[in-house]
């Protein structure tokens, strides 16, 4: 394969992140020489990433469409004890087969793979075999870096999916399930209907701890699905995953002035900070890079750490929010907080997901019968975060 030892862009990680902002300078700018550099063998890892319709406007939807692998427009439901609901707002699906398939196509020889990158600076990669890369601008896509100077919960899942012998009868997702028994946190199970035969289960936990017991889990979904009377033929696919749930900590350490590489993604926190999901900013992300071009490294680094750092102070609410989840609810009772959220209007959920709640709604969400004791709550929300 031929490489690219000089270029006008180049992209450190082939994540989610890093692969939508390669994708859309190759359908908008394709005269911008650009590099995508990717240690590992595959682009995007192994993920199923789901959204919401109203999670990405209409116009930016281009994007992710080819990495769509199922859609569901009848909406999608929640179940908790004595309650359950369903939201007629469409959901989807994306995925990493579908991400790396599609880039390969578009991208081709402008994709470099299996071998690590070794360091960064605004304008050259270099990867562990002793080559450099000189680049206009470099931006840093390899995940989520150091978490440290952040406060954490985090959102802790397995996932498969299950090749069944009889049909299923699901028309639709269920998004959550918390009428399962509460562990290690905010317990829920989500699941997808591919196809009449396949569903993908997913045990999730909203948990203080990041540990994740892989085999403990999969015990769970095979009793889940027993339990359901689903009958098991094969697990045809397998994921995991740990999401920071950020509900405190310093920007300015997490990402410091001075750090001259540009960042995208989990790197840079655009990501929801209740939830940790991260494909509407991805989204919003790629394209805002775009439409700035031409920059060179230095004023890449200073257009993305402004970005990150608006969306930083634009999540306060959230970060609020899940400092009252983890710090004031009782672990094995915060699943009242979502079973009260899920009675709320349904463009107001909509809009939370997205990150884009309004005035009016932080206070509807705040305001009625608390789901966690007063005194709990104030002595979270009065405690500094570091």
């Amino acid at each position: 394969m031929a490489t690219i030892s000089d270029c006008d862009l180049a992209i450190a990680g082939g994540g989610l992140a890093g692969c939508l902002i390669a994708l859309a300078f190759a359908a908008r700018r394709p005269d911008v020489r650009l590099l995508l550099v990717e240690g590992g063998e595959a682009l995007g890892g192994n993920h199923v990433w789901s959204f919401f319709d109203s999670d990405v406007a209409a116009g930016d939807r281009w994007l992710i469409e080819p990495m769509i692998a199922h859609r569901w427009p009848q909406g999608h439901e929640v179940h908790f004890p004595g309650h359950q609901r369903l939201l007629s707002t469409p959901y989807n699906s994306a995925t990493s087969r579908l991400l790396d398939t599609h880039a390969r196509q578009m991208l081709g020889e402008r994709i470099l793979m299996g071998t690590p990158i070794h360091s960064l600076t605004p304008s050259s990669i270099a990867l562990s075999d002793g080559r450099t890369f000189r680049a206009g601008g470099v931006i840093d896509a390899r995940g989520g870096g150091d978490l440290a100077a952040l406060q954490c919960g985090w959102q802790k899942f397995v996932g498969q999916a299950l090749r069944l012998r009889t049909p299923h009868g699901l028309t639709r997702p269920v998004i959550m399930d918390a009428a399962v028994e509460q562990v290690d946190g905010y317990r829920f199970v989500y699941i997808l209907p591919w196809d009449e035969h396949t569903l993908f289960i997913e045990d999730t936990y909203y948990s203080d701890s990041p540990d994740l017991d892989g085999p403990v889990l999969d015990r769970r979904i095979a009793a889940y699905a027993k339990a359901r009377g689903w009958p098991v033929e094969a697990v045809v696919h397998r994921e995991s995953g740990v999401l920071p749930v950020v509900h405190g900590g310093d920007f300015e350490r997490f990402w410091p002035s001075d750090d001259p590489v540009a960042r995208a993604g989990a790197r840079a926190g655009l990501f929801q900070p209740m939830t940790g999901y991260s494909l509407p900013d991805a989204i919003r992300f790629a394209l805002d890079v775009e439409r700035a071009w031409p920059m060179d490294g230095a004023a890449l680094a200073h257009m993305t750490r402004a970005r990150a750092a608006r969306h930083w102070r634009q999540g306060g609410y959230y970060r609020l929010l899940g400092k009252m989840l983890f710090r004031a609810a009782e672990p094995d009772r915060r699943w009242r907080i979502f079973e009260r959220f899920y009675r709320l209007d349904a463009g107001l959920i909509g809009r939370f997901y997205a990150g884009r709640s309004t005035v009016t709604d932080r206070i509807r969400i705040l305001c009625g019968r608390p789901p966690v004791p007063i005194r709990s709550a104030m002595r979270a929300v009065l405690r500094p975060s570091a």
